[in-house]
């Protein structure tokens, strides 16, 4: 089985898990936002081969994962003491973008080389390092440094790994992986 194969079963077990979604109606509790994305870093690792390196930066080596509803822009968010550098790796791994239906039965997954988003992070360097100036008292400072990439940029600019309507696979590239697996070496 590929990564897409086994990305997919994934998502039919865990992540479109109708029986949970079910109860989740019945009970008036809201379905979109029910995946925490550390399951959507898990789905990543399935799919792209790759594990957590267990410390600060990309959730896995060599990638960013980022999960939003569709039409959503992904957010990003840099702390204090690992932005700066955080900025930097961004700017270098890949970055795998899963988009989902409001039900889950819908997801866009697309993948991006770093370098192709560097502009935004070139940009958001600049803004973090006013958002952590250090000569502003601490009690002052802003606590969060946060960021988005818009959807249509990711859309446009991005490459297609697999696309899952009604809850089928219904399109896939089993290239697009591999390819940035070896330029994340």
């Amino acid at each position: 089985m590929s990564g897409i194969d086994d990305a997919f079963q994934l998502y039919k077990e865990h992540i479109f898990d109708e029986k949970k979604l079910e109860l989740l109606k019945v009970h008036n509790l809201k379905v979109t936002g029910s995946v925490p994305s550390v399951m959507w870093e898990l789905f990543g690792a399935i799919l792209t081969g790759r594990s957590s390196t267990g410390v600060t930066g990309a959730d896995l080596a060599g990638w960013e994962i980022k999960s939003a509803k569709m039409g959503a822009s992904y957010e990003y968010q840099y702390h204090l003491n690992t932005g700066a550098h955080k900025l930097d790796e961004d700017a270098q791994v890949n970055h795998l973008f899963c988009a989902y239906s409001e039900t889950y039965t819908d997801v866009v997954v697309i993948a991006m080389q770093g370098q192709d988003l560097a502009n935004y992070f070139d940009q958001w360097k600049l803004e973090y390092q006013q958002n952590y100036d250090t000569s502003v008292p601490s009690t002052q400072r802003r606590q969060r440094f946060r960021r988005s990439i818009p959807a249509g940029f990711v859309k446009s600019q991005g490459r297609l790994v697999m696309r899952i309507q009604n809850g089928a696979l219904v399109e896939r590239n089993d290239t697009v992986i591999n390819t940035l697996n070896r330029l994340a070496s």
